[in-house]
């Protein structure tokens, strides 16, 4: 069995903690974000029909084609929010539950929330 480190059981018990209060309707699902040490991933979920709308990550083609544009991975983010807020206009959303998943807010994740923010996604 592996061992689980501090920092994760941390994150996992803030995580916990969030999802008890943050859930998403059909009017204001929840986004979700995912963060690995290389990518970061995004995903507008409608809880209670149990669906993913919309979804985006460092590793779509789009990101992908451009990767020697980006200085960091913190610019990635950034593209990443304005991928994920277009698509969820298209899909008609106009507002979601921001949900971090227990990281902190700041580095990648408050980029990619700011970069969604800007194409008018309300949080």
């Amino acid at each position: 069995m592996a061992k689980t480190s501090p920092r994760l059981k941390a994150r996992l018990r803030r995580k916990q903690h969030i999802r008890k209060h943050i859930s998403g309707t059909t009017e204001r699902p929840r986004m979700a974000v995912f963060r690995s040490s290389k990518h970061i991933y995004v995903q507008i979920i409608d809880d209670e029909q149990g669906n993913t709308i919309a979804a985006a990550s460092s590793l779509i083609s789009e990101i992908k084609s451009k990767a020697g544009d980006f200085k960091d991975k913190k610019a990635v983010a950034k593209e990443v929010g304005r991928i994920i807020a277009q698509r969820a206009k298209e899909k008609g959303i106009d507002a979601v539950a921001f949900d971090r998943s227990g990281y902190l807010y700041h580095g990648r994740v408050s980029a990619l929330a700011d970069a969604a923010r800007e194409v008018g996604l309300e949080f």
